[in-house]
């Protein structure tokens, strides 16, 4: 069988970032079939549409990366009740210029963790919003608003016995998803 390269885009780019921690160990619930690459938005300048002619190597990469990628995976925080900075950013770049989009038709997921009770809500629907424009085909359903709390890894830092069940259901949701699109 084929793998299915998944773009896994993080919109935190903190050291000890939750959501990177979140992606990595997510990893694990998925089919041996399904192989990720950590798409890098950390080195990205900000975007200016006086560039769109000449891109820099590192929006180049970047573009690679996700035309690469048979589906996409957004992990991402809440900042002020929306999507960081830097994820809006790395968008930008790899939509432009106008008409020459790459995340054109890609399928993909959204999930987030935060210390907060309602996980990333707004920034998920944020960020939906944006994908939906991008012509993204996203997850609806379940959604999965995660907060860090216990329970959540276990002692080796993976999905813990108290998220696995509804972890385990939004992945496999995920994968049916990427199947049925890619």
């Amino acid at each position: 069988m084929a793998t299915c390269k998944i773009a896994v885009i993080v919109g935190s780019i903190r050291k000890d970032s939750f959501n990177s921690k979140l992606a990595k160990a997510l990893e694990k619930l998925f089919p041996a079939d399904f192989s990720f690459l950590h798409v890098r938005i950390d080195d990205l300048p900000p975007y200016n549409q006086d560039d769109d002619a000449s891109p820099c190597a590192e929006v180049v990469r970047l573009k690679s990366d996700i035309v690469a990628a048979q589906g996409l995976l957004f992990v991402t925080p809440e900042y002020n009740r929306s999507i960081p900075g830097v994820l809006k950013n790395a968008i930008d770049h790899a939509s432009r210029p106008y008409g020459k989009s790459v995340w054109n038709g890609k399928p993909a997921g959204v999930i987030g963790v935060s210390v907060g009770p309602i996980g990333t809500a707004l920034a998920q629907q944020h960020l939906r919003n944006i994908l939906a424009y991008l012509n993204v085909p996203t997850l609806g359903q379940p959604e999965a608003f995660i907060q860090n709390k216990e329970g959540l890894y276990d002692a080796a830092g993976q999905i813990g016995e108290a998220s696995q069940k509804f972890l385990q259901g939004w992945v496999d949701a995920y994968v049916a998803w990427i199947r049925k699109h890619a």
